[in-house]
């Protein structure tokens, strides 16, 4: 399950990334850029999402012994 967690943040870290290339600085929420935008901030969610499910098997494992 860990091995999981970790290419699933490696494939969302990858997704802030393509994300990142696509934007345009002069019009952030305009066509394409907008798309990215909102797929950097999924991504970053995400992200977060699998750092504190990892934290919390640690958490869980460690009180079970």
């Amino acid at each position: 399950m860990k091995v999981f967690i970790y290419i699933l943040m490696a494939l969302s870290f990858a997704l802030i990334i393509f994300n990142a290339t696509k934007l345009e600085f002069d019009n952030l929420l305009v066509g394409d850029s907008s798309v990215a935008v909102f797929g950097i901030l999924a991504g970053m969610c995400s992200f977060i999402l699998l750092g504190i499910l990892l934290i919390s098997k640690k958490i869980a494992s460690k009180v079970k012994r």
